[in-house]
């Protein structure tokens, strides 16, 4: 058995500000004390109350930081990382003309190998934990990113990319073979140390009704791995959609005619989704992962979070950086662009939500509630510190380091979403052990 304490200013979340009030559901503690066991979570509270059981037992102390949980990226794609910021064009020709030839480069492992690398190390340098990951058609580009994922000890969700069509013929593969690779590699890699599964039709434009039937064919084989795909982004791809699936009711209703709306389905985009389409997703209890940064960059449109969280039929709901359509690895960025949206729809979104869906939101978008996500006991202890002083202008901003209330925390928090970003994270943990640690910054002269 082993013991680690960690000392400072914890925020977490024990419920959904969403529908819970503040006093309900933010837990803010100025001074607390984390206490972990085997790098699980055993035991959080206000540093005076537990300092006695603490005797004898190193304690790590951020005396002017933050402690939260990391964050959790429910969409992104791990091959576009060289692609990021591509310019000039929408969603169906920025795939045709920047990421299949990229995505080509995947065939070979060893690139794939060192592109999962600096992929999965600019993640834990932007504090972000746990994502859910698309890869590649081909297997080896799985096994690779994987094989990274699993060397740094890291709770990670992929799977192999599925097309039959409308894509490159060296990116394309045929319902039987992707049937057949993807239960090879679910064997492989579904549980394997912290990694988990999903099956992944890019989208419903690039696979045949054969696909998506043998898809969905595996899903109930294996019924604890995930369904990973896009939906609804784009007013074009909606209308292309529908000509190519005449007898459907709509874009959900193509994967639900093949068996994968389920409640381990997570749908990235969801800009153009119907009312009816919202209900099925609440009824179904599948997720949707909202992202800002991609919807605004390539032209995409508003997500509708009102709606998404509505009372009456609400669905779960993660934040997606969805890098390289997406235009930063940062879940503050990713954060701050998902606040402009609702203020262009008219509405708003608090600190405390935003910062809810990039954790405990997260976790419950991706069925990990009972895992992670916030500093419960028995939870793994994946971890981040956040400098709210981490820029000149932001020590401006924030000139406490320590928010002595709740409603001073909202107002720091909310800066330093707006503000920040991986100059930010001061440091990552992974199961209570130090991953990431930000020393470039304080190098130059960092706050």
């Amino acid at each position: 058995m082993t013991l680690k304490a960690f000392r400072g200013a914890f925020l977490d979340f024990v419920d959904d500000p969403f529908y819970a009030s503040e006093a309900d559901s933010v837990r803010y503690l100025p001074d607390g004390l984390l206490i972990l066991e085997d790098g699980n979570v055993k035991t959080l509270g206000a540093y005076e109350s537990l300092r006695e059981r603490c005797a004898g037992l190193s304690i790590t102390a951020y005396p002017d930081r933050l402690i939260m949980p990391g964050f959790i990226d429910t969409h992104i794609h791990f091959p576009q990382t060289e692609m990021i910021a591509a310019y000039g064009a929408q969603l169906l020709e920025w795939l045709s003309k920047y990421t299949f030839p990229t995505e080509g480069k995947f065939k070979d492992k060893a690139y794939a190998q060192e592109i999962a690398s600096f992929f999965l190390d600019e993640l834990l340098k932007h504090g972000t934990t746990t994502a859910l990951v698309f890869t590649t058609v081909y297997p080896q580009s799985v096994d690779a990113f994987f094989e990274e994922a699993s060397r740094r000890h890291l709770r990670m969700i992929a799977g192999k990319v599925l097309m039959d069509r409308r894509a490159p013929d060296f990116l394309t593969d045929t319902p039987e073979t992707a049937y057949t690779a993807s239960k090879q590699l679910i064997e492989k890699w579904h549980k394997h140390d912290r990694l988990l599964y999903a099956i992944t039709p890019r989208f419903a434009v690039t696979s045949s009704d054969e696909q998506l039937r043998l898809a969905g064919k595996l899903l109930a084989e294996f019924p604890d791995v995930y369904m990973h795909t896009h939906l609804s982004e784009n007013v074009n791809e909606v209308r292309l959609v529908a000509e190519l699936f005449p007898e459907s009711k709509g874009y959900l209703d193509v994967y639900d005619r093949a068996g994968l709306v389920g409640d381990k389905s997570v749908f990235a985009h969801g800009v153009q989704l119907t009312d009816a389409e919202f209900q099925r997703l609440s009824e179904a209890h599948s997720a949707i992962a909202f992202c800002p940064t991609s919807n605004l960059f390539l032209g995409s449109g508003l997500f509708n979070l009102k709606k998404a969280k509505s009372v009456e039929a609400p669905v779960k709901v993660g934040l997606g950086t969805d890098v390289g359509g997406g235009t930063s690895f940062s879940m503050l960025q990713t954060a701050s662009e998902a606040y402009k949206v609702t203020q262009l729809r008219g509405e708003n979104l608090s600190a405390f939500q935003a910062l809810f869906l990039a954790t405990l939101g997260g976790a419950r978008a991706l069925s990990l509630e009972n895992t992670l996500g916030n500093f419960e006991p028995g939870k793994e202890a994946d971890f981040i510190v956040i400098d709210p002083k981490a820029t000149p202008l932001m020590a401006r901003r924030n000139p406490t380091a320590i928010a002595p209330s709740v409603a001073e925390l909202a107002d720091q928090a909310f800066a330093t979403m707006m503000m920040g970003d991986d100059r930010a994270i001061h440091a990552t943990y992974i199961m209570g052990e130090l991953a990431y640690e930000n020393k470039v910054y304080k190098q130059m002269g960092g706050a």
